[in-house]
C-alpha cells in the first residue's frame, strides 16, 4: 500500500506527454523497431563551419584505449563501448566522445576511435539512447570541422545519428535532457544545412529555454552543475549561430537573452574562490568553471548584466569574511525533479574564501544506499524530524511528496522561511531564521505544531575543517567557534564527496532537540 501511494505521489507530478511518450517507446521496443538501421546516400554534403574557440575539455582519453572519468580509469585492449562496470553514467561518458576535443589528441587517433564505434554501432546499447547520441553528435561535429574530415562513412553514420535523434526525442523525460536533444540537432542542421534538423531544434530550443530559465537566469532544475553544463551548451549554440549565417541569425538574439540571465545566475551565486554551492545534483570536476564560462561569453560578445536572485529560491550572503548560499526553493521543475535532494532551507558557508560548512555533494547516480543518503536530509544542513526526509527522495531520480515553502521573509541581513515537508506525516512545520552580521551568523530554528517529535539539525564540515568540543562550545581551529541553545550536540564522521566516486572523511556536528534551536556561529 506504501509502494503505491509513493508511485501515485510521484507520478501525479508528471506531464502527460511525458506518460503518453513513454508508452510509445516502449511499444517501439517490444516491436523492435530499431532506428539506428536507418541510412542515407554516400553523396551527402557538409558545410564548413567557422566557429570561436570552444571550451577546452579535460583530458580522459590516453594513448593504448586508455579512459577515465568520474575518477574511475579503464584500459581495453579492444574497446567495449557497452563497458558497465562503473555504472550507466561512466558508459554515457564514453559515448559522448568528449575526448575527441580535449588538447592534443591526432586527427588520426580520433578517427580511429570513432572507426572503431562505427565497426560496433549496431551493438551498442546505452550509447545509443538519445542523451549520449545528441553529446556525441556536438563532439563529432566539432572534432570532423576542426580537421575537416570527409569521409563518408562517418559523415552518413552522423547524418543517421541526427535523424535517429530526431526520432526518439526525450519528451518522456523533458527537462535538461531535451534541451540537449535539441542543442544537437541544431549542430547537425548546420553542418548538413539541413531544414528538417533546424525546424525541430528551434521548436525545442525556442519553446524549453523559455520555460527552463526562470526570471533570475537559474536553470529550472536548480543544480548549480547542471546550470554551468546548460551555459556552455547555449553558449556553443550562439558561437554556432552567431559565426554562421544560413538563417539569418534568426535565434542570435533570443540565445544571447537567455545566455546573459543564466550567467547573471552563475555570478550571483558563485563564491569568490569560483566554487559553486554543491546544492542538489551538483559536485566538482564535471562542468566547466563560472569563470571559464565568463571568458567564453566575453569572447563572444555577451553582455555582462546582471539580475538579482528572486525566483529561484537560492541567495548567496556575502560579508567581509564570509560567504553563506542559501536554499529557500521550491521545486521548479516539478515533472524532472530527478536531481533534486530532501534539502530544504540547507546552507553552505565559506571563510576567508575557503569552504567551511558545506554539502555532502554528490558521488554516485547508481540506485544504492550512498545515492539514497546523498539526496537526503540528512545529508544537508538543515533539520530532520522523526528520521524522515522533508521530501520523498527515493530510487536513483526519484521524488514524490515535497516540501513547499509557505512563507518567506528578507531582507539584507536577514531571511526566515517556513517549510511545510513535514506538515502531511506529522502535522508539522519547520521555520528557519537566518540573521546576518559581520562577524556572526545566527540560525533559529523552530518546529511549529501540536506533535513533539525528536528532531536533528546537522552541520557538515569541510574535510579541512578541525572540530573539537570544548566548554560546552563547538571549537572549529582557526576559524571560530558555535554556540548552541535548546540542543544537544555529538561530533560524528562523515564522508563528503566533492566529485563522482572521491570520498574524503571529515566531521559533522548533530543537535538533539524538541520544539526550539539556536545556533551562533561566530567567526
Amino acid at each position: 500500500m506504501l509502494n503505491l501511494r509513493l508511485y501515485w505521489s510521484t507520478l501525479k507530478y508528471l506531464r502527460k506527454e511525458q506518460i503518453l511518450y513513454r508508452l510509445y517507446y516502449l511499444f517501439k521496443r517490444k516491436i523492435g523497431l530499431d532506428k539506428r538501421k536507418k541510412t542515407f546516400p554516400h553523396n551527402l554534403l557538409v558545410f564548413p563551419l567557422k566557429l570561436e574557440t570552444f571550451v577546452k575539455y579535460p583530458k580522459t582519453y590516453f594513448p593504448g584505449n586508455r579512459f577515465r572519468f568520474l575518477n574511475e580509469e579503464v584500459t581495453f585492449k579492444d574497446i567495449d563501448w557497452n563497458f558497465d562496470k562503473f555504472g550507466k553514467l561512466w558508459n554515457y561518458n564514453l559515448n559522448y566522445f568528449s575526448f575527441l576535443n580535449q588538447e592534443n589528441i591526432e586527427k588520426k587517433e580520433g578517427l580511429r576511435l570513432i572507426k572503431d564505434f562505427l565497426k560496433k554501432w549496431k551493438t551498442v546499447e546505452s550509447g545509443m539512447e538519445p542523451y549520449p547520441i545528441s553529446l556525441r553528435i556536438v563532439n563529432w561535429i566539432k572534432f570532423l570541422n576542426k580537421h575537416k574530415v570527409k569521409d563518408k562513412t562517418i559523415i552518413n553514420s552522423l547524418y543517421a545519428q541526427c535523424y535517429v535523434l530526431m526520432e526518439n526525442l526525450e519528451y518522456h523525460l523533458l527537462g535538461n535532457h531535451l534541451l540537449e536533444n535539441g542543442f544537437a540537432l541544431l549542430w547537425g542542421a548546420y553542418y548538413f544545412r539541413d531544414n528538417t534538423l533546424y525546424q525541430k531544434a528551434k521548436g525545442i530550443l525556442t519553446r524549453e529555454l523559455e520555460e527552463q530559465i526562470l526570471s533570475d537566469g537559474a536553470h529550472f532544475e536548480l543544480s548549480p552543475m547542471y546550470h554551468q553544463i546548460m551555459t556552455e551548451r547555449i553558449l556553443d549554440a550562439i558561437n554556432l549561430v552567431k559565426n554562421n549565417n544560413w538563417k539569418n541569425y534568426e535565434l542570435l538574439e533570443f540565445l544571447k537573452e537567455k545566455a546573459e540571465l543564466m550567467l547573471s545566475w552563475l555570478k550571483n551565486i558563485t563564491f569568490a574562490n569560483g566554487n559553486i554551492p554543491l546544492f542538489n545534483d551538483s559536485c566538482f570536476g564535471i562542468a566547466p568553471q563560472t569563470n571559464i564560462l565568463l571568458n567564453y561569453a566575453k569572447r563572444l560578445g555577451l553582455e555582462q548584466k546582471t539580475t538579482p536572485l528572486g525566483e529561484s529560491g537560492y541567495r548567496l550572503i556575502r560579508k567581509k569574511r564570509y560567504e553563506i548560499a542559501i536554499d529557500i526553493a521550491n521545486v521548479k521543475a516539478n515533472y524532472i525533479p530527478g536531481h533534486t535532494h530532501a534539502d530544504t532551507f540547507t546552507f553552505e558557508l565559506y571563510v576567508d574564501t575557503k569552504p567551511f560548512i558545506v554539502d555532502v555533494g554528490v558521488s554516485t547516480y547508481e540506485n544504492n544506499e550512498r545515492r539514497l543518503y546523498e539526496r537526503s536530509t540528512k545529508a544537508h544542513n538543515t533539520v530532520e524530524v522523526n528520521q524522515e526526509n522533508s521530501s520523498e527522495v527515493w530510487g536513483s531520480f526519484r521524488l514524490g511528496e515535497r516540501a513547499r515553502v509557505r512563507e518567506l521573509k528578507e531582507s539584507r541581513d536577514y531571511i526566515k522561511a517556513l517549510h511545510d515537508g513535514y506538515f502531511k506525516k506529522f502535522g508539522l512545520f519547520h521555520q528557519r531564521e537566518f540573521i546576518f552580521k559581520e562577524t556572526c551568523i545566527v540560525i533559529r530554528d523552530k518546529i511549529l505544531g501540536n506533535n513533539n517529535l525528536p528532531s536533528i539539525a546537522r552541520l557538515h564540515f569541510h574535510p579541512s575543517v578541525k572540530v573539537k568540543p570544548k566548554d560546552g562550545l563547538i571549537v572549529c581551529e582557526g576559524l571560530g567557534k558555535i554556540r548552541i541553545k535548546g540542543g544537544k550536540f555529538r561530533i560524528r564522521d562523515y564522508h563528503y564527496a566533492p566529485e563522482f566516486n572521491k570520498l574524503l572523511p571529515a566531521k559533522c556536528v548533530e543537535i538533539k532537540f524538541n520544539k526550539e534551536l539556536e545556533c551562533r556561529i561566530e567567526l
